[in-house]
């Protein structure tokens, strides 16, 4: 465990989900990819700080800061912010801390925290699953918890921030579990990731799958899942791993009773698409067979510019 007396630095990972989260609540693996991108965290002592005052700046990944407040954690105070909604929830994660480990925020000098996030907030890509796994690694306490008492969700976020490579991950009678999976396939080049432009709630994608499902056992869609997620990684052709994200579309489509966003936006594209993470929102997986040129001036055609090579991004 870091002292709170002694400086303290972390990198957390981004996370991109190839099988829809929602799914992942009832059960179905799924498989996961740490981004190389971000968030830093940078916890040191100032003596200029009166002792038990953490002051926080949070920092966009074109170095401007977003967010700043001075907070008294052993009381759970705060003593300015630029954002009071976000100085909250900070301090309903200082609590959650406190209450796994109730000397956490005891006999604390002066403090500076700064963030730097290393990708845009508006991609989704984890900033609040970067900020949990980095609060959690400082303070010893357990990331999983420390999500379920505040954010909520399947944790699979959690699981990527602290992670090397890709993963199969499960959440099973509330307990998850994470293991290292290869995926390295052939066609990797002919994967990409473009951001759609629309940031999706993934409470409110969770609520909606609650409200359609509470009464309908998921034991047979898990299944589907679990077979096509293994049907992703063992795919040794692009056609065998598009098929398979295609059925993935259609299965969750079909359940959610939401339309593909290939069939909504894209019904001309010659590849296959596939909504990532909350379905329907953020990032979009974009197989193609044609010059990386081709593929970019179809997307620019329609409005989106953020285009990058899979295995760029990706911890492969």
């Amino acid at each position: 465990m870091t002292s709170n007396s002694s400086a303290f630095n972390t990198h957390t990972k981004g996370k991109l989900l190839l099988t829809g989260e929602y799914v992942v609540l009832d059960g179905a693996t799924a498989l996961a990819i740490p981004a190389k991108l971000g968030q830093r965290m940078e916890v040191r002592p100032d003596k200029q700080i009166p002792a038990g005052q953490l002051n926080w700046t949070s920092y966009d990944h074109q170095g401007k800061a977003w967010f700043e407040a001075s907070f008294l954690p052993s009381s759970l105070n705060i003593i300015n912010t630029t954002d009071t909604a976000v100085a909250e929830r900070l301090i309903q994660l200082f609590q959650s801390i406190q209450k796994q480990r109730p000397t956490a925020w005891q006999a604390l000098p002066g403090l500076n925290l700064r963030m730097d996030l290393e990708f845009s907030r508006h991609w989704g890509l984890g900033t609040s699953s970067t900020l949990l796994a980095a609060l959690a690694q400082w303070q010893n306490v357990d990331p999983y918890q420390l999500l379920w008492d505040s954010f909520g969700g399947s944790a699979y976020d959690i699981a990527c921030a602290i992670a090397d490579g890709p993963i199969l991950y499960r959440l099973a009678d509330a307990t998850p579990h994470s293991s290292p999976t290869p995926f390295k396939p052939s066609f990797l080049d002919q994967l990409y990731l473009v951001y759609s432009g629309k940031k999706q709630n993934s409470r409110d994608g969770i609520r909606h799958y609650r409200e359609r499902f509470s009464a309908t056992d998921p034991a047979p869609l898990i299944q589907k899942i679990d077979s096509l997620t293994q049907a992703i990684l063992n795919s040794k052709r692009l056609q065998d791993f598009e098929q398979s994200i295609k059925e993935h579309e259609t299965l969750l489509s079909e359940a959610l009773s939401l339309r593909p966003v290939q069939e909504q936006y894209f019904s001309d594209y010659w590849g296959q698409i596939k909504s990532l993470g909350a379905w329907g929102g953020d990032f979009i997986l974009v197989t193609s067979n044609r010059e990386e040129a081709a593929t970019r001036k179809y997307f620019q055609r329609k409005g989106l510019t953020e285009i990058f090579p899979f295995s760029e991004w990706l911890l492969i």
